[in-house]
């Protein structure tokens, strides 16, 4: 068999590399909700989304504030410019955290309570069904470029070229969906870890 016949066409190998573009963005996407889902540990993006308006314009917490996690137990915002820090508590409380911030006047001073064992079953859950949807993702992905492999065969694309791609796109996705399960695995571990 020459290499001529194992090399794909143009057409081939775009459909794999946007089949493997929208498979990432599934897992980073994925794994971007799980770091949503807190593990007892505190951590400063657990305050990501929380938006304060700044003169006018809202800004995430993060650009407003220095975040810092001195022990697990705790989160420290200190606002770059002082005069927000009734702003920044406020949008914190707003954010519907489950946070009740202390104000010491110069920074705010979260307490994160630990996790429950009915919580971290909760959370556990969550984490499941993100990672399901993950999966759906991961799949829609494999539907879409085998649609694409289909109409590359009605465009010319020798058949046996159309079934090795199917076969690449079927083994990216079996790739993929076990990446899913790593990651919500280690996602498991730290949740029950107490």
């Amino acid at each position: 068999m020459s290499a001529k016949i194992k090399t794909m066409t143009e057409e081939s190998q775009f459909v794999l590399e946007s089949t493997k573009e929208a498979m990432d963005h599934s897992i980073e996407h994925f794994e971007r909700e799980l770091q949503k889902i807190r593990a007892g540990k505190s951590s400063p993006s657990m305050l990501n989304g929380v938006m304060v308006e700044y003169y006018g314009a809202h800004m995430p917490i993060e650009r407003v504030a220095n975040i810092n996690t001195p022990d697990p137990r705790q989160i420290i915002v200190q606002p770059f410019d002082k005069s927000t820090i009734y702003t920044i508590e406020k949008a914190i409380m707003a954010a519907n955290l489950g946070f009740k911030p202390m104000n010491e006047g110069e920074i705010l001073r979260i307490n994160v309570p630990p996790l429950t064992e009915e919580r971290r079953r909760d959370l556990v859950k969550r984490a499941k069904n993100e990672a399901e949807e993950a999966k759906v993702s991961i799949r829609n992905a494999r539907r879409h470029a085998n649609d694409d492999a289909k109409h590359l065969e009605k465009d010319g694309v020798p058949e046996d070229e159309v079934k090795r791609l199917v076969e690449k796109i079927q083994e990216m996705t079996n790739n993929y969906i076990i990446k899913v399960d790593k990651v919500l695995e280690l996602k498991e571990k730290d949740i029950l870890t107490v």
